[in-house]
């Protein structure tokens, strides 16, 4: 056995089987190892931002890693941003990476490159296979690494003559540690600090977003009248219909601000405390307000399904007050299906109006998504997956690898027209595997949280003075991308809707159907010139 054949068999021992893959001449003999492997699945991906991209949303969904499979440095770089996505959403996640042969390493042939640091601004792991001996050994370290609480990007490092060299053998799995206990006295302190009747909020984040976790802390909400929050951009939140309703923190600093204001206790539940994304002229970037205690009751790799049970478990299970306990859940409620102008407002309450039980909503709209939380509150039961680490041009390939992690779901990405074309190319993946996503790009020609961000930033412009450099850098309409064109050349069906009453009727068809669909929403810019359609 081969360093590779290694590598895959104990991968598979370990539970991963799924390849997302831009294989290269590096890479060939993990490419034959799979061949030999009849229970390994090899998906191909057409740049490698969409492979990894991909085994993020596979991770978020499944809750086991898939692997990637990249060719030397230049590959991974590609594949970088959406690595820094899946770090930020604690997303297990094998990433292997091949590498010129160890003699060829000091000959500085034109790929070569220092892959362990570029590996190391993105992975929780990272380990450079020696030789064939230890690869069984390196990988099983690999997949242990990647499922450790909270999860993590673990990059094994595979050089070719390690991949092609006999003297390998398969491994047995590593156990993964449980998520840590959180200690009684933490969890009790946090009680008495909720029971002293000060405004409260409890911030939630990683897998308290979801199960158990969620349910817990609507109970500690309900008996103490905290008010439930979660990050900005959650891995995966679980809302909908008879779901605890749980408020996100908003994106601006002003607005979080205004969501803080006024606490004086602000729980972390797998959380962090919260920061604004960027700096401002002479505004702290700390959102909690100075008079409010923070008190971390589960950090990422803890329990916190537990602690907020016990939490709970400590509390008066009488709410303070009627309201919170209205509030602890959200009221099945669907908007009408929309009629007029096609707008971002009018494109979430179609979404709303439409979106099937047991969906996935990738949410990548941006701008054109600020209407969609209020009107999909009250949808049928659905996850939501959102942009962890900021890092634009995740939605698409999220969305197909949470598509075949859950092949029984129908998959909604929701994605703005500039952050699509970052890897666009993840709609030829969709069509070749049949991959059940109905894809809406929300187009309105311009990259319109950046002419928001500019208005902040430089407000000391005449706001109609659209400067020429603001235009060239901003602006996507000249030539208009054309996204049914686009999708159809990657053999994706699509349409264009004009209209709230075409993009409803356009949408509940691409629902209905199996398969790929897009949606291209002409929409008007939150910010910035309104052009033509």
């Amino acid at each position: 056995m081969n360093g590779a054949e290694a590598v895959v068999a104990t991968l598979r021992a370990c539970g991963v089987e799924l390849y997302f893959a831009n294989p290269g001449t590096s890479e060939t003999h993990l490419v034959a190892a799979l061949d030999r492997d009849p229970a390994a699945r090899a998906v191909p991906c057409l740049f490698e931002g969409v492979a990894t991209g991909a085994a993020d949303g596979y991770g978020r969904m499944a809750g086991r890693p898939a692997a990637t499979l990249l060719h030397l440095g230049p590959g991974l770089g590609n594949g970088l941003a959406n690595l820094h996505n899946a770090r930020r959403a604690a997303t297990p996640l094998v990433n292997l990476v091949g590498d010129h042969a160890t003699s060829h390493k000091p000959l500085d042939a034109p790929l070569e490159s220092d892959i362990d640091a570029a590996a190391g601004t993105v992975s929780g792991w990272v380990r450079r296979c020696a030789g064939p001996a230890t690869a069984g050994r390196d990988a099983s370290a690999a997949a242990a690494a990647a499922t450790a609480p909270p999860g993590r990007v673990a990059t094994l490092i595979l050089p070719a003559d390690v991949s092609w060299s006999p003297g390998a053998g398969p491994a047995p799995p590593l156990p993964s540690p449980p998520p840590a206990p959180v200690p009684d006295g933490t969890v009790a302190a946090v009680a008495a600090a909720l029971r002293g009747a000060e405004p409260a909020a409890i911030l939630l984040g990683g897998p308290a977003t979801r199960g158990p976790a969620l349910r817990a802390a609507a109970r500690v909400a309900a008996a103490t009248g905290a008010r439930l929050l979660c990050e900005t951009f959650p891995a995966r939140l679980e809302r909908g219909a008879g779901l605890p309703a749980v408020e996100r923190l908003g994106y601006l600093p002003e607005g979080a601000r205004a969501q803080l204001g006024g606490l004086r206790r602000l729980i972390l539940v797998g959380a962090r405390s919260p920061v604004s994304f960027f700096a401002y002229p002479e505004t702290p970037g700390l959102l909690v307000p100075d008079d409010c205690r923070v008190h971390p009751l589960a950090g990422p790799g803890d329990n916190a399904a537990a602690a907020l049970t016990h939490l709970a478990d400590l509390l008066p299970r009488t709410t303070p007050a009627t309201a919170a306990t209205a509030a602890a859940t959200a009221a099945r409620a669907r908007p009408e299906p929309p009629a007029g102008e096609l707008t971002g407002e009018t494109v979430a309450a179609a979404v709303g109006a439409l979106l099937p039980e047991g969906a996935i909503v990738v949410d990548e709209a941006n701008t054109s998504g600020l209407w969609l939380p209020p009107a999909t509150a009250g949808a049928p039961p659905h996850d939501w997956l959102t942009l962890t680490g900021g890092a634009i041009g995740q939605g698409l390939p999220l969305a197909a690898g949470a598509a075949i992690a859950c092949p029984d779901r129908p998959v909604l990405c929701l994605e703005a027209d500039g952050s699509a074309m970052y890897t666009l190319q993840a709609l030829w993946t969709m069509a070749r595997e049949g991959l059940d996503v109905t894809v809406v790009v929300l187009a309105n020609r311009s990259y319109s949280v950046l002419e928001m961000e500019f208005e902040r930033l430089v407000p000391d412009r005449d706001p109609a003075d659209h400067g020429r450099a603001r235009r060239d850098l901003l602006d996507l309409s000249r030539p208009a991308l054309d996204f049914v064109r686009l999708a159809e050349g990657m053999g994706v069906p699509a349409s264009c809707a004009t209209t709230a009453e075409d993009f409803t009727a356009g949408l509940a068809e691409a629902l209905a159907e199996p398969g790929p669909h897009l949606i291209e929403a002409r929409v008007p810019p939150l910010f910035g010139p309104v052009r033509a359609p």
